[in-house]
C-alpha cells in the first residue's frame, strides 16, 4: 500500500508573534496545500515523528526513541490540547516489529506531547483525532542523542513496518531546520535548572506561563537582533534539503552532533525527524521530494520549511 511523507517545521511563535502579512500568507497557503493533499490521500494510519522540548521527556529517563501507545497533548503556546487518537494495537505492533529489526524502543501509555506534535498534526489534519495515529518521539534536545546514521536506519525499519500494515500510511516528520532557541544544557546549568531538566514534568500553570513568556521574549529579542542566539543558517538549510532530495545516505550519516550545533544551532538537531521520515518513505521505493516552502523566519526563530515525498513514478 502507498506511503506519503510530509515534513515541516514547527514553532511556538506561530500565531503568537507576527512574521509579516506576506510571510504568514505564504505559510498558510503552503500548509493549506499540504492539508488538502492529506485529505485526498485519506490515510488509514498516521505515524508521526517529532521531538520534545522538555515538556514530556526529561533526564530522569531520556529514551532515544519512544512510541506512544496513548498520548495527550499539553496545549503549550496555545496549540491544541487533549488526547490523540492513538492506535494502540498498531503502536504495540510497531514496537514488536522494530525489536525484530534490532531497535528496542521505549513505550509510553501516558505520553505527553507538546507543540512539536500537536501543531503540525492539527494543521495538516484539522484536529488531534481525525485519523488513527502512532506518535513516535525522537530525542533531539537532550544529548547524548542517537546519531544521524542510527536515526536513518531507524526510519528505514519503521518504513518496512508501515509497508507491512497493508494500509495507506501518512508519515509526518516535525522539526527543524536551523534554529537556536534558549535551551539550557544540563552540563552547565545551575542546580535548580538541572532539576527542571531532570524532573520538570507537570509544572504549575503559573510556572508554564512564566516559561512561555521567557521564550516569547527571547524570540522578540532575536527578531530585533538582540541577545546571543545563533543566527538562522539559510545556506545550511538549503544544503540539508538538497541532501534529502537526493537521498544521499553518505552525507546524512556524515552529519556529526558538533557540526549540526555549530552550523544549525542547538535545535537544528530536530532534523532527525526529517531524516527518519524520508528513510521510512524510501521503504516504498525511490521517492520524489518536493520542497513546498522554505525560508528563514527570524520572528519565529526557525528556518521554516515544508516538504512532501511520494514514491517516484517510473522508477
Amino acid at each position: 500500500m502507498p506511503l506519503k511523507a510530509i515534513c515541516m517545521s514547527h514553532s511556538p511563535f506561530i500565531g503568537r508573534v507576527s512574521a509579516g502579512e506576506a510571510v504568514e500568507r505564504d505559510v498558510r497557503n503552503a500548509i493549506g496545500q499540504l492539508a488538502e493533499e492529506v485529505t485526498a490521500f485519506a490515510p488509514e494510519l498516521v505515524i508521526m515523528l517529532a521531538p520534545d522540548h522538555f515538556n514530556g521527556f526529561f533526564y530522569d529517563i531520556m529514551p532515544a526513541f519512544c512510541v506512544g501507545v496513548r498520548a495527550q497533548a499539553i496545549g503549550d503556546y496555545g496549540t491544541p490540547s487533549g488526547a490523540l487518537r492513538t492506535d494502540e494495537g498498531k503502536a504495540i505492533a510497531l514496537v514488536e516489529a522494530m525489536s525484530d529489526r534490532g531497535f528496542d524502543l521505549s513505550v509510553s501509555y501516558r505520553m505527553q506531547v507538546d507543540h512539536a506534535f500537536a501543531q503540525p498534526l492539527a494543521a495538516l489534519t484539522g484536529s488531534l483525532d481525525r485519523y488513527p495515529v502512532v506518535p513516535v518521539f525522537i530525542n533531539a534536545a537532550a544529548p547524548p542523542r542517537p546519531s544521524m546514521m542510527r536515526v536513518r536506519q531507524f526510519g528505514a525499519a519503521l518504513g518496512t513496518f508501515a509497508m507491512s500494515t497493508g494500509q495507506r500510511v501518512l508519515l509526518i516528520g516535525s522539526g527543524g531546520l536551523s534554529h537556536d532557541p534558549p535551551v539550557p544544557s544540563i552540563r552547565s546549568a545551575p542546580p535548580e535548572v538541572q532539576e527542571t531538566l531532570i524532573a520538570g514534568r507537570n509544572p504549575s500553570v503559573e510556572a508554564r506561563k512564566q516559561r512561555e513568556a521567557r521564550t516569547l521574549q527571547a524570540g522578540q529579542d532575536f527578531a530585533a537582533k538582540k541577545g546571543n542566539l545563533r543566527e538562522l543558517n539559510d545556506g545550511w538549510d538549503r544544503k540539508f534539503l538538497s541532501v534529502l532530495e537526493n537521498a544521499d545516505t553518505d552525507a546524512i550519516d556524515g552529519y556529526s552532533d558538533g557540526a549540526i550545533t555549530e552550523e544549525a544551532g542547538r535545535a537544528g538537531h530536530e532534523v532527525r525527524t526529517w531524516v527518519a521520515t524520508l528513510a521510512a518513505q524510501a521503504a516504498a521505493g525511490p521517492y520524489k521530494m518536493d520542497v513546498v516552502y522554505q525560508r528563514p523566519i527570524p520572528e519565529w526563530i526557525v528556518g521554516m520549511a515544508m516538504a512532501k515525498a511520494e514514491t517516484a513514478k517510473g522508477l
